[in-house]
């Protein structure tokens, strides 16, 4: 305990402006303080003991905190947004994730205004309760690819949905397995021919006994990883047998079929139906940060605690993070929490102002948006996901304890690499558009947005790195020039070997590694000059500018040595300059180490949220480690039942 009371005293910033920083203002810091501490001192919203409950026990508990979550909202009065960080708080997901979050937001992106006059309040009353069914058992990215149908019956003015093979059965939907009511449907919408897929709500469960219709088999899919993780969330199958829905049932915002069974395009532009996926990567990329840094808490806060070999002037064994291993392992992470949460707030600004742009059919920067938001997708769930890991790893032996935190944190959040696109799949999207946007320059296309260092392509082709010591690494344009001249190199390579072929989507498929390879050098550039961006703003506080600049420089610094080939191969770092760059790297290590305890306390995470022994505030591990030990049933008795019989 001592310890960290002694690495707060040495403290050299001003933590509670880093908190407020973090928080993205004044008022938010005060408004999550105030619902964290609501969450934290409410016996409903505990969590402890979710590691000893079967699957049943974790999904009632999941119902139990999701249906007072809302009672709570309804009490203070909170906006939509406001009752989501409730819901975050809490730290357990359950049914009213996946309807708030997916149902909802499909229903006014995509419902004419008369079908959400008829279900937006049934769906925001929680009258009914939906959930999203596009993934089935054979096929998940590729939408077109999805096989159930539905038929539509001219005589009786109905859609018949049908589920022809075992392959089409919907699969992992949330809250689908026992509580929605209500799914948003993917099927390929067939009249005279198959017009593709299409959305379509449609009821699966009796509003009054809750049994499921007569046409429907619906199920949970069985326990997920992790014994805690996701399994308070009822993921589920659905098959259809023939089902029958009014042709109202269909959402037709983009397109209406007609009573005569017409296929008519509304006249509305397609691309207002990327305003919901944009909303929801955003609201990934700021749940990286988030998750990222309750990684990073528990294992900096412990290896301030843990001590192992070697001895101190005290005569005492070292901390753990006194060692350079163990700062290599874990200030990048701490740097790249910080980073993930920059550009989230980035991105959530660039959200309204998309927004904006498409309620006046200005849908110019789509395509750069799109692509912006399914690589930045993909690098903030790749990298927080591997990094849990690591946190886990950097605490030994006590990191494997479920009491730890981090095996749960790991199992729930590692879905995300998967949901909203499966992170490859968008990296070679992403790479495809990059090579694209490279050709076009060509035509005079000037990029915009996150490519928009494009346009000096000639610079960074020929300009080589101007580093000549170890300390030109802390000014951040020496770090920036080194991230835009490898995405360019690497992208004019690429591009050029893409040309070779007489067919483009053959050269696509042939080189699709390098794609990956093209798509993270871009999106770590972006993220980059996010945080560059943050540190050309007013920062007020003791210090805290520096010490953000000094975390912004391990991220550019550590990526660099990281992915030292990428940088040496396209010619514009030297051997003698990436090994400056190692060296400035941990001379910095040396800088942030003293306030490493009070870089994650600025986070501002409850004991409750970060839900871990080795992570206490009061860093009490070891009494903590033992109480948690002696709670297990398993100890209820010195000698185990079946003992004599085995």
């Amino acid at each position: 305990m001592e310890d960290l009371t002694r690495e707060r005293a040495q403290t050299t910033f001003d933590v509670n402006a880093m908190k407020i920083i973090w928080a993205g203002g004044q008022e938010a810091f005060e408004f999550h303080n105030k619902l964290a501490s609501l969450v934290a001192h409410d016996p409903v919203f505990r969590k402890d003991n979710r590691p000893r409950m079967t699957h049943k026990e974790l999904f009632l508990g999941g119902i139990r905190k999701a249906a007072h979550c809302n009672e709570l909202a309804i009490e203070l009065g909170l906006t939509e947004a406001d009752a989501n960080t409730l819901r975050i708080l809490r730290d357990e997901k359950a049914y009213d994730t996946l309807h708030w979050n997916m149902f909802v937001p499909v229903l006014r992106t995509q419902a004419t205004p008369e079908q959400q006059k008829k279900w937006l309040p049934l769906a925001t009353s929680m009258a009914i309760i939906g959930c999203y069914a596009q993934t089935e058992l054979g096929h998940g990215s590729n939408v077109q690819g999805l096989e159930t149908t539905a038929t539509f019956d001219p005589y009786a003015d109905e859609f018949i949905l049908n589920s022809p093979t075992l392959s089409s059965t919907k699969w992992w939907p949330g809250g689908l397995g026992k509580v929605a009511t209500h799914a948003i449907v993917h099927a390929h919408l067939i009249l005279d021919k198959d017009y593709g897929v299409h959305a379509f709500i449609v009821q699966i469960r009796s509003l009054e006994d809750h049994k499921p219709l007569t046409t429907i088999t619906v199920g949970d899919i069985g326990q997920k990883f992790g014994n805690g993780g996701n399994n308070t969330v009822d993921n589920g199958f659905l098959r259809f047998n023939h089902t029958r829905i009014p042709r109202t049932n269909l959402l037709m915002r983009m397109a209406v079929v007609t009573r005569e069974g017409k296929y008519v395009y509304q006249d509305v532009p397609k691309q207002i139906l990327y305003g919901g996926m944009i909303a929801a990567r955003q609201t990934i990329l700021l749940e990286a940060s988030v998750e990222l840094s309750r990684a990073v808490t528990i294992a900096v806060r412990y290896s301030a605690v843990r001590r192992q070999f070697g001895f101190d002037n005290n005569n005492r064994e070292m901390q753990v993070l006194d060692y350079m291993t163990q700062q290599h392992k874990l200030f990048p992470l701490l740097a790249t929490a910080y980073a993930f949460r920059f550009v989230g707030q980035w991105m959530e600004t660039l959200y309204s102002e998309v927004m904006s742009q498409f309620e006046n059919n200005n849908f110019s920067a789509l395509a750069e948006i799109h692509a912006c938001t399914s690589g930045l997708k993909a690098i903030t769930t790749s990298v927080t996901a591997d990094a849990i890991e690591k946190c886990r790893k950097a605490c030994g032996g006590h990191g494997y304890l479920c009491s730890s935190g981090l095996p749960e944190l790991f199992a729930a959040y590692i879905p995300a690499c998967t949901y909203e696109g499966d992170n490859t799949i968008l990296f070679k999207q992403v790479g495809k558009f990059l090579v694209k946007t490279m050709l076009n320059m060509n035509r005079r296309l000037r990029p915009q947005g996150t490519t928009e260092y494009l346009a000096d392509i000639h610079l960074h082709t020929t300009k080589d790195c101007e580093v000549s010591k170890d300390d030109d690494w802390l000014n951040l344009d020496f770090v920036l020039d080194a991230f835009k001249a490898r995405a360019i190199r690497l992208l004019v390579t690429l591009s050029r070997h893409i040309q070779k072929f007489p067919n483009q989507d053959d050269g696509f498929e042939e080189l699709s590694i390098d794609l990956v390879n093209v798509a993270e050098a871009h999106c770590q550039l972006v993220v980059l000059s996010k945080f560059v961006d943050k540190l050309q703003t007013t920062i007020p506080g003791l210090n805290v500018k520096q010490q953000l600049h000094l975390l912004c420089n391990i991220y550019g610094l550590s990526l660099i040595c990281e992915h030292a080939g990428d940088f040496l191969a396209t010619g514009y770092l030297t051997r003698r300059q990436a090994n400056l760059a190692r060296s400035q790297l941990r001379r910095i290590f040396s800088h942030v180490r003293p306030n490493a305890i009070a870089l994650v306390d600025s986070f501002n995470h409850t004991d409750h949220y970060l839900g871990s022994v080795l992570g206490r505030y009061d860093g009490d591990v070891y009494t903590h480690l033992y109480m948690e030990a002696m709670k297990d049933p398993f100890n209820n008795a010195d000698v185990i039942d079946g003992y004599k019989t085995t």
